[in-house]
């Protein structure tokens, strides 16, 4: 389908109207707002929004060169990433994260680990609740805190970058309480570390922390074809 539904219905002249629909489809992109049937046309987001086409295309335009969207013949989509490509991320991330996340933990200040608490509080509700998106929006929120610490921007909007693109693949999976589980305990030992200023702890749970949501997210799709084939089998049975 179609959509344009998906932005606010003002938009704020104070800030670049590029920048300001580049950020609210990021985030919806983020907390999977966005679906893989969703089309995103650039003439009708700009008619909902009361202004030109030119800052509604120069926003889709950059999400799809840092890989969050791809052109189609019906509008702008979510790309559908192969399990390779995943993987491909993966290695990225388990590259890139753990060193920043050493930095992160020798820079952050207090503001920055009173947010990652209360982040942690959130995720540890939403998984004893069962609550996916809730957990999805705390991870959200964990990792925007200890990035934002990161002093090496570049570094760290590369990192936003990779992850983005795995969270929107992933979220389905964040649904299923063994992987809730994994991301809760994840994210604990990332608290301690960061707590604790403890550098070469927070580099090496990032590391690990990564391996698991990596491993975790393989075994997901694995379960879900083999339900498939099963079905198929007792179906042609």
């Amino acid at each position: 389908m179609t959509t344009d539904s998906t932005l606010p219905s003002t938009v704020d002249r104070s800030e670049s109207l590029r920048h300001q629909i580049y950020n609210d489809l990021r985030d919806k992109l983020r907390h999977g707002r966005i679906g893989p049937a969703d089309r995103l046309i650039d003439v009708k987001i700009a008619k909902s929004l009361g202004i030109s086409r030119m800052p509604v295309r120069e926003a889709l335009l950059q999400l799809i060169s840092e890989g969050h969207l791809v052109g189609t013949t019906r509008g702008f989509a979510v790309p559908q990433l192969t399990p390779q490509d995943i993987r491909d991320i993966f290695e990225v991330r388990k590259l890139l994260e753990p060193r920043a996340a050493a930095s992160a933990a020798r820079d952050i200040d207090a503001a920055g680990l009173a947010t990652l608490g209360q982040a942690l509080d959130r995720a540890v509700a939403a998984v004893t609740g069962g609550d996916g998106e809730e957990l999805v929006a705390a991870n959200i929120v964990f990792r925007r805190t200890w990035l934002d610490a990161n002093r090496n921007r570049r570094l760290a909007e590369t990192i936003a970058r990779f992850a983005d693109q795995a969270h929107i693949v992933r979220q389905q999976t964040l649904m299923e309480p063994h992987t809730q589980v994994v991301v809760r305990d994840g994210l604990v030992g990332l608290h301690d570390a960061f707590s604790r200023r403890d550098a070469l702890a927070a580099q090496d749970r990032m590391a690990a922390f990564i391996g698991e949501a990596e491993k975790s997210y393989f075994r997901s799709i694995g379960d879900g074809v083999a339900a498939i084939g099963a079905k198929r089998e007792r179906a042609a049975s």
